[in-house]
């Protein structure tokens, strides 16, 4: 297993076991949505230093912690990211009502 493997699985982890969901993930690292779902995917072959760096603060831990084989139960989000709307159930207030077409 490669080191770019073991960070897709770790971010995985992590999304999985706060709730989010991929934007939200990468609305937290503060990445596109579509480098991070790349990354998660296992599509990437380089992952710059940088960005490692970047998910270690987001939650919190040190970059050697984050790439260690076991993660350390103090990984939490540095902070709140906004739910997204998958998050919230829709309430439909009945059923649509069909209006009698007017002929003038």
């Amino acid at each position: 297993m490669g080191l770019v493997h073991h960070i897709s699985l770790r971010l995985r982890e992590l999304r999985f076991r706060h709730g989010f969901t991929q934007e939200e993930m990468a609305e937290l690292i503060g990445i596109s949505m579509r480098h991070y779902q790349a990354i998660e995917a296992g599509h990437k072959k380089h992952i710059w230093l940088e960005t490692v760096e970047k998910l270690a603060w987001a939650f919190c831990v040190e970059t050697w912690e984050f790439l260690r084989p076991e993660l350390p139960e103090r990984a939490k989000p540095r902070f709140d990211v906004a739910k997204s709307s998958i998050h919230y159930k829709r309430h439909r207030k009945g059923p649509y009502q069909i209006r009698p077409r007017q002929i003038s």
